[in-house]
């Protein structure tokens, strides 16, 4: 379908082709037809895709540059440290694919086989994909409209060869877009465990971490907690601890008390989280002994256990 108008219906909705605003529409006569409702046969082919894949999680945030994809990496990173658990770590961001960078895989190519596409492994038993290994450079920028993006998307879950998966880590981009539309319809039948959201303490990334919140509860998608990123700075010599951004209206703390939502953990501060990815290094291995590096280990185990306690079958998510 070609571009569609802000105020679009749906192409499932029962004014599809017939409202005021599908007026002029290049769609129209499509979706008045009823073609355009009809189920994505990628749907069931994903879902077929993904009954090798035990749990699946999203990582979400509001805001950019929090810390979300640094702590996707970790969380695979953590879950990998048992050889006995197979972790499949999926960046969609599409037009900031960073995690290539942060496992220490740039440059790294996607080889094709009878089966589909072959992850990247960076341990026998953690595997990544990302556009970021399709691209000549990684200072190539990726200048695609939607319908692109979730092509990329679909590609991703219904053509990499995982095989056997544990956890399937999902790295998201920013806010609640295309993207995440793509990945909650396309996932929809085959199991969301839950999503993890991550924010820092400051208000103005709780405002965008609130629509996150709600976004997650039209599409029907279970909320594992929230994890409060940055959240002040412990020095290493005194232990003395000092917030560096002000929680002005309690931080997440006080937002998932409000809201009813777990807070999974708070992670200080420490430089050494930034030089590990940049290094493509683990943080956990390089600092074992930083609170960043406890309250890391403390927030996995937090999802693991919500993971073991979820049903083969979950919620009825959005598309579905």
């Amino acid at each position: 379908m070609e571009e569609v108008p802000h105020d679009c219906p749906g192409a499932d909705s029962a004014q599809a082709g017939r409202g005021a605003s599908c007026q002029g529409c290049p769609n129209q006569r499509l979706c008045a037809s009823g073609a355009g409702a009809a189920a994505d046969p990628a749907i069931e082919e994903i879902k077929e895709k993904m009954k090798t894949v035990k749990h699946k999680i999203l990582v979400l945030s509001g805001k950019g540059g929090v810390g979300k994809s640094t702590f996707s990496a970790h969380l695979a990173h953590g879950l990998a440290e048992d050889e006995n658990t197979q972790v499949a770590l999926l960046d969609i961001d599409i037009c900031g694919p960073s995690i290539p960078k942060i496992m220490g895989l740039e440059g790294e190519q996607v080889h094709q086989s009878g089966s589909g596409w072959s992850p990247v492994f960076l341990e026998d038993n953690l595997g990544v994909m990302s556009v970021g290994f399709l691209l000549s450079s990684p200072d190539d920028a990726v200048i695609w409209r939607g319908p692109k993006k979730n092509g990329m998307i679909k590609q991703f879950l219904r053509d990499v060869d995982w095989g056997e998966v544990d956890y399937l880590i999902v790295d998201t981009p920013p806010g609640t877009s295309d993207e995440h539309l793509s990945v909650v319809q396309y996932l929809a039948t085959a199991h969301i465990d839950g999503v993890v959201i991550i924010t820092t303490p400051q208000e103005v990334s709780l405002q965008d971490v609130r629509k996150e919140i709600s976004f997650c509860h039209k599409v029907k998608l279970p909320i594992i907690g929230v994890v409060e990123n940055m959240s002040g700075f412990i020095c290493p010599k005194c232990q003395r601890e000092s917030q560096i951004f002000p929680p002005t209206t309690g931080g997440a703390e006080a937002m998932c008390q409000d809201l009813k939502i777990p807070l999974l953990g708070k992670v200080p501060l420490d430089p050494r989280i930034g030089k590990s990815c940049d290094k493509g290094q683990s943080f956990l291995v390089e600092a074992p002994d930083s609170p960043a590096t406890v309250a890391y280990r403390s927030i996995i185990q937090r999802i693991q256990e919500f993971c073991s306690q979820r049903l083969p079958e979950g919620e009825n998510l959005v598309g579905s």
